[in-house]
């Protein structure tokens, strides 16, 4: 059963396309999310394989869901306007995101923040309850940077081998170059990793350069948000991520999809 799920979320060259517009969840109105079935409507249509959302949306919008694979956040704890953060929970049973028809549930790992107790507690409990129902567990694994400086790949391998390590079977996870110490990172991890798109970009072509590098570093795909539903083509971005994890893997031919 798990295995069919996966499926769900990966196409045929075991590669994924994943939009994620869960951000509402604790952003509240946000700009790009503000009519997801609309957003939706349009992810049907460009070749994505799955979004990753809330149980709000999953329960109001269930029948767009029969051709994308569906991955519910499923931990939280705190808006962005609560003075109080530091404590992550789990928002829903497993139960009730087999209800919801998920193909698989999604938790944070903060690595270096006052969240990282509670998170990894969290997952823990994730991997145990989900095995019980066969559902898969994505463990969004952020590790923060020391002050002024950038993430090595070394530090994002090190959040991403204590996800799987605590029972992750999928990883989302930043990308940072060189790509061999990048590639490096991966091996160590021994679970599928997409990489995730992070702050809305100025400059499309270094995200999609980083994208197609990480890919030939032996990522299986990707996770993008903002960088899709805050543009002004977000079909288009779409499509060039396709081309980019199932087609031909070249910059300048995603470019051309914008």
């Amino acid at each position: 059963m798990k295995e069919i799920r996966i499926n769900h979320i990966f196409a045929k060259d075991k590669r994924s396309v994943i939009i994620a517009c869960d951000h509402a969840s604790f952003m509240g109105p946000v700009k790009g999310l503000e009519d997801p079935g609309q957003l939706l409507d349009i992810l049907v249509n460009v070749g994505v394989d799955a979004v990753l959302t809330t149980r709000g949306v999953a329960a109001r919008y269930r029948d767009r869901f029969a051709k994308l694979g569906l991955i519910l956040r499923a931990d939280g704890g705190a808006s962005m306007l609560s003075p109080v953060q530091g404590t992550l929970r789990q928002l829903f049973s497993i139960e009730d995101a087999c209800r919801l028809g998920a193909d698989a549930v999604i938790c944070m790992g903060m690595i270096g923040s006052p969240e990282e107790p509670s998170s990894l507690a969290n997952l823990a409990a994730f991997t145990e309850e989900a095995n019980q129902w066969q559902m898969p567990v994505i463990a969004e694994m952020l590790v923060k940077p020391k002050e002024g400086e950038r993430l090595t790949p070394a530090e994002i391998g090190f959040g991403m081998r204590i996800g799987v390590e605590l029972g992750a079977d999928l990883i989302k996870a930043s990308y940072a170059a060189p790509q061999e110490d990048y590639h490096h990172a991966l091996v160590s991890c021994y679970r599928p990793v997409v990489v995730l798109g992070g702050e809305k970009v100025k400059d499309e072509r270094e995200m999609l350069q980083n994208i197609a590098d990480a890919l030939q570093a032996g990522a299986c795909g990707v996770a993008i948000g903002r960088n899709v539903w805050q543009h002004t083509n977000p079909a288009g971005v779409c499509r060039a991520l396709v081309e980019l994890v199932h087609g031909s893997g070249d910059v300048e031919m995603a470019i051309k999809e914008i």
